[in-house]
């Protein structure tokens, strides 16, 4: 009899294969939500392993702020050509211009926060029942507090009191009219996991991941893009230094650290070392103690 060898990252990968092929078999009209981060291209590469040579039985959603990497964006519309995969894109921009989102103000004002609403709007457009997305347990303890398949209300909302078990990989898809679930494949895996299968797999990211020269100013102690969309005034020094990015989200809010990480080795050994979560650079979660939480009860990703 033949022996199969299984290193943790093959058991990690058949886990999301697993719980994508469940999303398909279990739900009407299901989306992968993209960012443009490196977890949902992760993402994207397990479903081209759990569907092809077929089409992905469900379309790509993202939110776009406005607010972009402008290489985040560049990268998106470079994959999807590849894919030859439907993209749906929610615009910030377009709920403000109706009334339904309000722009923040102040120096710190960012629409990372406004996603919600377009997300919200988006799901209800289409009839979304599930949205998978690449949250994982180790980013946040908000994060960690929530099932793999997690139940909204027909308001977006996330009740940590309805949780579900999951015992033995079974997941209860089961929800009533006007509800949906938040699906995340990868919840098991650590930021060094995503990164050891990224260069096992020879997947390519936007080129802010690795370190680069840029325009930056320190606010809060945090590096942050010197762009259009970051409100500056005389107080801002802008400086030139060799950052890159550890997680991506709307300018506004992601920061950057200094590193001569240019090769994902270089990456691996870097967070190894490294006491700051990826979320450590992420100014939306610093709001409050229970900011994350808090943006999920109101229907974030």
């Amino acid at each position: 009899m033949s022996k199969y060898n299984f290193d943790y990252l093959d058991e990690l990968e058949a886990e999301a294969i697993h719980i994508l092929r469940e999303v398909a078999g279990q739900f009407e009209k299901p989306a992968l939500l993209f960012s443009g981060g490196k977890d949902s291209i992760t993402l994207v590469r397990l479903a081209e392993k759990a569907f092809r040579p077929g089409k992905f039985p469900f379309p790509l959603v993202h939110i776009d702020t406005g607010h972009n990497f402008e290489e985040t964006i560049d990268y998106r519309d470079r994959m999807v050509a590849r894919l030859g995969e439907r993209l749906i894109v929610g615009s910030v921009q377009q709920s403000i211009d109706e009334g339904k989102a309000v722009e923040q103000k102040g120096k710190n004002a960012s629409r990372n926060a406004l996603q919600t609403v377009t997300l919200l709007e988006t799901i209800e457009k289409h009839q979304f029942d599930a949205c998978i997305g690449g949250a994982r347990r180790d980013e946040e303890k908000a994060r960690a507090k929530e099932r793999i398949f997690s139940v909204r209300d027909e308001f977006g909302q996330w009740d940590p009191k309805r949780q579900r078990p999951e015992l033995w990989n079974v997941y209860n898809g089961k929800i009533h009219k006007g509800e949906n679930v938040r699906v995340f494949p990868i919840s098991n895996w650590t930021e060094l996991d995503v990164w050891n299968y990224i260069r096992r797999e020879n997947i390519e990211l936007p080129s802010i991941y690795f370190a680069h020269e840029r325009d930056v100013i320190t606010r809060n102690g945090q590096l942050m893009a010197a762009s259009p969309h970051v409100n500056m005034d005389e107080e801002d020094v802008v400086e030139r230094k060799k950052v890159r990015f550890r997680t991506v989200g709307d300018i506004s809010c992601t920061a950057a650290i200094e590193s001569d990480a240019f090769l994902i080795d270089d990456i691996i050994s870097e967070i190894s070392q490294s006491k700051i979560s990826e979320r450590g650079a992420r100014m939306d979660d610093k709001v409050s103690e229970a900011a994350m939480e808090d943006r999920k009860k109101g229907g974030y990703f």
